[in-house]
């Protein structure tokens, strides 16, 4: 059983930057992708980013320029670096995994996550 813990999310001034941080254990060798979702009023749960194991990405547009994600393959971990955030992005984030593959071609393709961490909150405040 995959298992994925997230950072503490915290507090953030509207502008500013933060990190989020997951880790994966348990059968992390399974794992093909890993990526960053929110809870938001719509469309509720939102993908935001997701990292493929031979590292190809993709985003949701409206994040794409702001957001990046990464992974350290050694430490079976996965961030997402946001900047410029602003308030209406304040909301629950989780990490998720799959055992596939998400992207082909930059393309997001797959979006049923297998394994979820149970979330952090992320407050941005005006």
């Amino acid at each position: 059983q995959v298992q994925l813990a997230e950072s503490v999310g915290g507090s953030v001034q509207a502008g500013g930057s933060r990190r989020l941080v997951c880790a994966a254990s348990g059968f992390s060798s399974s794992v093909h992708c890993m990526g960053w979702f929110h809870l938001v009023p719509w469309p509720e749960r939102e993908g935001l980013a997701v990292i493929d194991s031979d590292g190809g990405t993709s985003y949701v547009d409206r994040v794409q320029v702001r957001f990046t994600i990464a992974k350290d393959n050694a430490k079976n971990t996965v961030y997402l670096q946001m900047n410029s955030l602003k308030p209406e992005v304040t909301a629950m984030y989780y990490c998720a995994a799959a055992g596939v593959s998400c992207t082909s071609d930059g393309i997001w393709i797959h979006y049923d996550m297998e394994y979820w961490g149970k979330g952090t909150l992320v407050t941005i405040s005006s």
